[in-house]
């Protein structure tokens, strides 16, 4: 700091002022102690600033995989409105691990960031209430918080799942399949639970054949498709639990000599060329949500946790509108 002001002719104070961003400062000379700090080739120290001021300007982002396409769009618009807010986003990946994830979340809080979004891969987060209660905002997105309460905003997964398989039934089909990712994910049971209301509401008998849960790898879904659509009663519509079911079973039924109907949770890409009617969720909506959330917290607002849930939107594009052969 010395050297600055020396080298634009100003006080110690006025360059404290410049690098605080404080008022008091006029704009020719911040221009002039900016061009000395960028001739002299300084930066500043954020480790210090983190001592002096205890906050680090960064929040983490715990995410399932950072591969898959639905988690862009929502770890955009969280660094979006960090970014809003001066602050640097670090995500990571869990792979669905409950492990993997308890041990990033606490690798973040120990690299003492502001705050933390997670999209859970457990379901007890208990872990985390030693850093909630040190000052640590904590946000939940796309599942709840397991055995705490906490902030969480999720999407519709039991309605846009009743709304997608009543638009099946509407179009006259009576045996619906429904292939979803692993029972213990909190999507998954909800989107099952609106399956099975929607074919209840219309007075249809489900049967056990006709739902398989499970991990959402293209050998698994494409077994579980293939047997629904055998048999002397197959199945003529289909309801994809998520993105990466929607995309195999595109592919198995591409090879099938009668039209299946097919609705799938998530929007994927080139959808629209393909015809593939959708359940949407918003996902740059919820990644924006939780982070003003979580700023919110940071900015001091002592409201109780609150659960926000965001609507899906059907778009019919062809595949869902498919008649019984």
């Amino acid at each position: 700091m010395k050297d600055v002001a020396a080298r634009a002719g100003v006080g110690l104070k006025t360059v404290s002022r410049v690098v605080n961003g404080e008022p008091g400062v006029t704009p020719d000379t911040e221009r002039r102690v900016q061009e000395a700090i960028d001739s002299l080739g300084f930066r500043r120290n954020d480790s210090a600033r983190v001592l002096r001021k205890g906050r680090t300007a960064s929040v983490g982002l715990v995410l399932e995989d950072l591969a898959d396409p639905f988690y862009g769009p929502l770890s955009r618009a969280v660094e979006e409105v960090a970014r809003a807010h001066g602050a640097l986003l670090i995500n990571g990946s869990s792979a669905e691990d409950p492990d993997r994830e308890q041990e990033l979340a606490l690798a973040l809080c120990a690299r003492r960031v502001d705050g933390l979004i997670v999209i859970p891969a457990g379901s007890d987060h208990r872990y985390l209430e030693p850093e909630i209660r040190a000052g640590v905002a904590t946000v939940f997105v796309d599942r709840p918080a397991g055995r705490i309460d906490a902030d969480v905003v999720l999407s519709d997964s039991y309605g846009g799942a009743h709304e997608g398989v009543a638009h099946l039934i509407a179009h006259g089909h009576r045996r619906i399949g429904f292939i979803g990712d692993r029972p213990r994910i909190h999507t998954a049971t909800e989107r099952l639970r609106g399956y099975r209301a929607a074919m209840e509401d219309a007075g249809l008998e489900v049967s056990d054949t006709w739902i398989s849960l499970g991990p959402t790898e293209p050998a698994r879904v494409t077994q579980a498709v293939r047997q629904m659509l055998s048999g002397p009663n197959p199945v003529t519509a289909l309801f994809a639990g998520n993105n990466r079911v929607t995309v195999t079973a595109v592919r198995v039924l591409a090879a099938h000599g009668t039209p299946v109907a097919l609705v799938g949770f998530d929007d994927i890409e080139l959808a629209d060329l393909l015809g593939i009617t959708v359940i949407a969720q918003d996902a740059a909506a919820l990644g924006r949500t939780a982070a003003e959330r979580l700023f919110r917290r940071l900015d001091g607002t002592e409201e109780p946790p609150k659960t926000v849930v965001l609507p899906t939107t059907l778009i019919p594009r062809g595949s869902g509108e498919i008649t019984p052969a």
